[in-house]
């Protein structure tokens, strides 16, 4: 029987679909040294976290990545490609959960939420009702969306209908934006926007595109949400404009390297939200996704190619093989 290795854990009606189909391998955990050595003997890789770049090296049966979510930078896809091993992924399965997290920090950043809940358990009543005094609503700020895809287009549906947020939005084609948003060069969404969200791919041209440039073109007032790729952001810049309070916070669901390591700058800043990538992981999306990686992987280890294909040139390169 062909055996998968389920990287991070999958929904049960995932795991319920590759039953009697091939026998499941589940890591503890996704640390790079676990998954090289489960991998080795399997057949099939399911993953939505990051896989090590030399992973095929050390698992020479691997003929299928599933690709829990959207993310094809979690791959190392041109070995993956070079290797004939056929990698799916699964957009917009997690978009609405995604998008529900980018209101939620909104809302928390506008309101002061964390800080005064902890002032509350750790101070007194009076010091938390104080922090509440810059408290701001969000109906009639701006919203600035870089890359108004499946989740963009749900975060300015629910901004401008539900909150009546202006709503910007900023992408490769400005015309195939939704009607809740307005076009907008860079330039003009970084300076308008009291809340600037990042929901674009990491491409070469999205790679540090919030540069300690741009990050200084934001308003002092202004947060930045993080959902998209942490290479977007220039880490070191973010943290040096977060220090000096030259903008008044972020809340970020992905880093520059994918673990925040303990010490991290970022993590001694009481003006970031952080959160370790579970931004779409909701019981809801979990499902959803689980059992379409399931179903796509059973697909690419019967020889057949996956709905959703990152690289079809795969398939060309293992029948050469």
């Amino acid at each position: 029987m062909t055996r998968v290795l389920i990287v991070d854990p999958i929904a049960a009606a995932g795991e319920e679909v590759l039953a009697g189909e091939a026998e499941v391998v589940r890591a503890p955990d996704s640390a790079p040294e676990t998954t090289r050595s489960l991998a080795a003997d399997c057949d099939g890789i399911i993953t939505r976290s990051k896989l090590p770049d030399d992973v095929f090296d050390a698992a020479p049966r691997v003929r299928a990545v599933a690709i829990h979510g959207t993310g094809i930078d979690l791959v190392p896809l041109q070995a993956a490609t070079a290797r004939g091993i056929m990698v799916s992924n699964i957009p917009g399965g997690n978009a609405q959960s995604v998008a529900e997290y980018c209101v939620l920090a909104m809302l928390l950043l506008a309101r002061n939420t964390l800080a005064i809940v902890s002032s509350l358990k750790n101070t007194n009543w009076d010091a938390a009702r104080a922090l509440g005094a810059g408290t701001h609503e969000i109906a009639g700020m701006t919203v600035g969306i870089v890359g108004v895809g499946a989740i963009g287009s749900r975060v300015a549906r629910i901004a401008r209908r539900g909150f009546g947020m202006r709503v910007l939005g900023n992408q490769r084609s400005l015309e195939r934006l939704p009607p809740e948003a307005l076009p907008a060069d860079l330039g003009t969404l970084v300076k308008a926007s009291d809340f600037v969200v990042l929901a674009c791919p990491l491409t070469p041209e999205t790679r540090h595109l919030f540069d300690r440039d741009r990050i200084a073109r934001m308003k002092k007032s202004a947060w930045l949400i993080n959902v998209g790729r942490g290479p977007v952001v220039e880490e070191t810049a973010l943290v040096e404009a977060l220090q000096e309070k030259r903008i008044a916070g972020a809340m970020l669901d992905v880093y520059e390297h994918y673990r925040l390591e303990a010490g991290h700058p970022l993590l001694s800043l009481d003006n970031a939200i952080l959160t370790p990538h579970l931004s779409g992981m909701t019981v809801e999306s979990r499902s959803r996704m689980g059992v379409a990686a399931a179903e796509e992987m059973l697909r690419m280890l019967a020889g057949e190619a996956p709905r959703h294909f990152v690289n079809p040139q795969a398939k060309a390169a293992r029948i050469e093989r």
